[in-house]
């Protein structure tokens, strides 16, 4: 028996030695308070937390079998799973189902959502093409890292999916800040987009996008229609005090005043339950995987991983941020979910994949000493 049981620990230890510990324990923190706010938003059925519980099971198997990678042979690999992955971006557009739009495949045992994939081999694809030239990178390297990024988000556009788009552009944009794109670029951007933000207005938005960014400057315009989110969203999380209402006692989601309860609007109900001692600890789990994603990336061996390393950990900062913003009033909604938090299978499981390629960085970085 004894030797059983040291079999078993050796067979334990040799299969995490690539899973950064620290990582791993606060990302499970997260997974299991988001499956315990789950439970209470979706009316404690147990079927909404097997089902996110399988997805993060799936997560985790890809987290460990991509942080068993070494960096080098991740950096051959990424031009091709870039152009594989902009495929079922065209897919999509054909064959796609969603609200407002093409958005997921059926597969017939789940639904695939194409533009997940892109946030992985993006960040992939401009580590890969950045660490090959002269850094910080001149007009032609910005002007060509711009076209990587503008081809996975144009296509994201056509779904349409704003949400998403931006955040797989903000891991693009992530990368060229780490490797010392100037100051001024991100000036001349925001003055660009300020400038065709008239014409977008007229010519691109959809109805209901232009709802939204009017619902946010005035949410009270339309009270009872576009503006009933984020009015019941305010009252969740100001009813939640200092100690919330108690697990499961959440009045906004349980009496379906709270539309999106288990999805977009899940940190709204964690706020109403568990006040703001609940949202400071999630936030300060947030802030450690941010934190330790970022640390990983400062003791890459190379350009390359320190590079896809702090783009994929500065893009979770992103995820949290614009979640975080939506559900206070302090931003548009634009369907990002809170990671680990809302209910959905693809992101879970791509997040998860996209730390593990993280870890990957963390456990091939140099041994000082050694």
């Amino acid at each position: 028996m004894n030797a059983l049981l040291r079999w078993l620990f050796d067979l334990l230890v040799r299969m995490l030695r690539t899973v950064d510990l620290p990582l791993l324990g606060a990302l499970l923190a997260l997974m299991g308070i988001g499956l315990a706010v789950l439970y209470s938003a979706g009316a404690e059925t147990p079927h909404l937390v097997m089902a996110q519980g399988a997805r993060f099971a799936v997560g985790l198997v890809a987290m460990w079998g991509l942080s068993r990678i070494p960096p080098t042979r991740l950096r051959h690999w990424s031009p091709l799973v870039y152009g594989v992955s902009l495929l079922p971006l065209l897919l999509v557009l054909a064959i796609g189902q969603g609200k407002h739009g093409n958005h997921w495949i059926n597969l017939g045992f789940f639904y695939f959502q194409p533009s997940e994939v892109i946030k992985l081999s993006l960040p992939m694809m401009l580590a890969w093409f950045l660490q090959r030239e002269p850094l910080p990178p001149n007009f032609r390297v910005v002007v060509a890292s711009g076209v990587l990024i503008a081809v996975p988000f144009g296509l994201i556009l056509l779904q349409p999916d704003f949400g998403t788009g931006m955040l797989v552009a903000s891991s693009g944009v992530f990368a060229l800040f780490l490797a010392g794109l100037s100051w001024w670029w991100f000036g001349a951007a925001v003055a660009g987009v300020s400038a065709v933000a008239p014409v977008a207005w007229l010519f691109m938005l959809r109805p209901y996008q232009k709802d939204r960014i009017l619902t946010f400057l005035n949410p009270e315009s339309d009270p009872l229609g576009a503006g009933w989110n984020i009015i019941q969203s305010k009252i969740a999380i100001g009813a939640g005090g200092m100690t919330g209402k108690g697990w499961g006692q959440g009045s906004q989601s349980h009496l379906d005043y709270l539309p999106e309860h288990t999805t977009d609007f899940i940190f709204a109900v964690l706020s109403e339950e568990f006040g703001w001692i609940g949202v400071a600890t999630v936030l300060a789990l947030y802030l450690f995987v941010i934190g330790r994603c970022l640390w990983i990336a400062a003791e890459a061996r190379d350009g390359y991983a320190r590079l896809l390393a702090g783009s994929l950990g500065l893009a979770f900062f992103v995820y949290v941020i614009v979640n975080g913003g939506m559900i206070s009033g302090m931003l548009p909604v634009v369907g990002v979910p809170m990671p680990l938090l809302s209910y959905g299978g693809t992101s879970a499981v791509s997040l998860l994949a996209g730390l593990g390629l993280v870890m990957a960085v963390g456990a091939h970085r140099p041994r000082h000493g050694g």
